[in-house]
């Protein structure tokens, strides 16, 4: 835990730990919140996701009016998401910019994955991740990624689709051999508070993550 009060609780989230449940799921951050159930026995409610492999910041309601403010501010973008991610590819020259790519989500093999689209197509939808890479080594870099919306994998697809796939990313270009996960971690978020202040939040970066990092020579970055 990162931080409580009677209106809101903030977790830092192990890789591997789904928020919500659903087919093939025994275990997820929904279902464990029912021990922080008030003495009514209302738990605490999820306003946002982390992708399952996804580390690092998730921001919970306990009561109603909370979570519906939260659920807005995010729904309005409203908050600043900061993710670190692990990368390798071609990397591009420079050390920062913005990924402006259409996205639309698509079913392959039963499984749901974002692609490119094309302006003009069903489901498309406008999608924005600003980056900047914090350290490289031949191809692999750090990369801080701040996304201003909320698609389905987006910095994973927007990363991918830009010549440098998320290391442990076995859906968007990099397998199971790259890393025995997901190295991507939400370290900040920045969101307003149901009183009323804008309260800031930061999740350190799994000891797995760093050691990988370390490996390929990229420890300035952190």
């Amino acid at each position: 835990m990162i931080y409580e009060d009677d209106k809101v609780i903030v977790f830092n989230k192990p890789s591997g730990l789904a928020v919500q449940g659903g087919g093939g799921i025994d275990r997820s951050l929904d279902e464990l919140l029912a021990a922080f159930a008030r003495s009514n026995g209302k738990r605490p409610r999820l306003v946002h996701r982390l992708d399952r492999g996804t580390s690092g910041v998730v921001v919970t309601a306990r009561t109603q009016p909370a979570a519906a403010f939260l659920s807005e501010e995010f729904a309005a973008r409203r908050t600043e998401k900061v993710y670190l991610a692990l990368v390798r590819g071609v990397l591009p020259p420079e050390d920062s910019g913005t990924l402006n790519t259409l996205l639309v989500k698509v079913e392959e093999g039963g499984r749901p994955r974002m692609i490119a689209a094309k302006s003009g197509r069903k489901g498309a939808q406008a999608a924005t991740t600003h980056w900047r890479i914090l350290a490289r080594n031949g191809d692999a870099a750090l990369v801080e990624a701040r996304p201003e919306t909320g698609r389905m994998h987006q910095i994973r697809a927007h990363l991918s689709i830009a010549g440098m796939p998320i290391v442990g990313d076995w859906l968007y270009g990099m397998g199971a051999e790259s890393a025995p996960r997901l190295m991507l971690h939400a370290r900040r978020l920045a969101i307003r508070h149901p009183d009323g202040d804008v309260m800031h939040f930061e999740a350190p970066v799994p000891k797995d993550f760093a050691a990988l990092v370390s490996e390929l020579g990229l420890q300035s970055g952190l």
